[in-house]
C-alpha cells in the first residue's frame, strides 16, 4: 500500500513544480518524472497496460515533442548558453531525487514478497484487450476528437514556428 501513497506524492509534488517553473526545460523535467509516477501509480492498482502506454506515449512522447520544438525554432548559440547556465546541480536535484523514490517503490513491489502476497490494490489484471474493447466501442467517439485535437495542435505548432522566408534572408546576411 505505502508504493501507490509514494508514488501519489511523488506525482503531485512533481505536477506542482511543472505549474510553477519559470524554466521551460525544468518544468519538462518535472513533468516527465510526475508521468513516471502515474505509470507507477498504474502498476500498483493493477493495470500494467495502461502503465505501460503511460511511460511510451506520453514519457516517450513528450521527449519527442521536446526535441522537435528545439529543433523547429533553431534557437542558436545564444540559447545554448543560456542553458548551460540555468541546468545546475539544483535544477536535477528535485527529479533525480523523485526518481530515485519512483525506483525504490518499484523495486519492492517487484520483489517476489510483494507479488506473492497479492497486495495490487486493483481486484483484477486490466490487459490490452480489455482497453482496447473499452476504447473502440463505448469511448470511440473521445478517441477520434482527441486524435482531431493532436492534429490541429501539430497543426498550429507548424505555422508558429514557420519563418517567413524574407525573415530567413535577413538573418543571414
Amino acid at each position: 500500500m505505502w508504493p501507490f501513497y509514494l508514488m501519489a506524492l511523488v506525482a503531485i509534488i512533481a505536477t506542482i513544480r511543472v505549474v510553477t517553473n519559470a524554466n521551460p526545460v525544468h518544468a519538462l523535467l518535472s513533468l516527465i518524472v510526475s508521468l513516471l509516477a502515474v505509470a507507477g501509480i498504474f502498476l500498483t492498482i493493477g493495470a500494467p497496460f495502461a502503465a505501460a502506454l503511460e511511460v511510451i506515449v506520453y514519457a516517450g512522447a513528450i521527449m519527442v515533442l521536446f526535441v522537435f520544438v528545439v529543433m523547429m525554432l533553431n534557437l542558436g548559440q545564444h540559447t545554448v548558453d543560456q542553458e548551460r547556465k540555468w541546468m545546475t546541480s539544483e535544477t536535477w536535484a528535485y527529479p533525480a531525487l523523485l526518481s530515485f523514490l519512483l525506483g525504490l517503490s518499484l523495486v519492492w513491489m517487484l520483489s517476489p514478497e510483494y507479488t506473492t502476497r497479492g497486495v495490487m490494490l486493483g481486484t483484477e489484471m486490466v490487459g490490452p484487450k480489455a482497453v482496447g474493447q473499452a476504447l473502440f466501442t463505448h469511448y470511440l467517439l473521445l478517441v477520434e476528437v482527441a486524435a482531431m485535437l493532436l492534429l490541429a495542435a501539430l497543426v498550429a505548432a507548424f505555422h508558429l514556428g514557420k519563418r517567413e522566408p524574407a525573415a530567413e534572408e535577413e538573418e543571414r546576411e
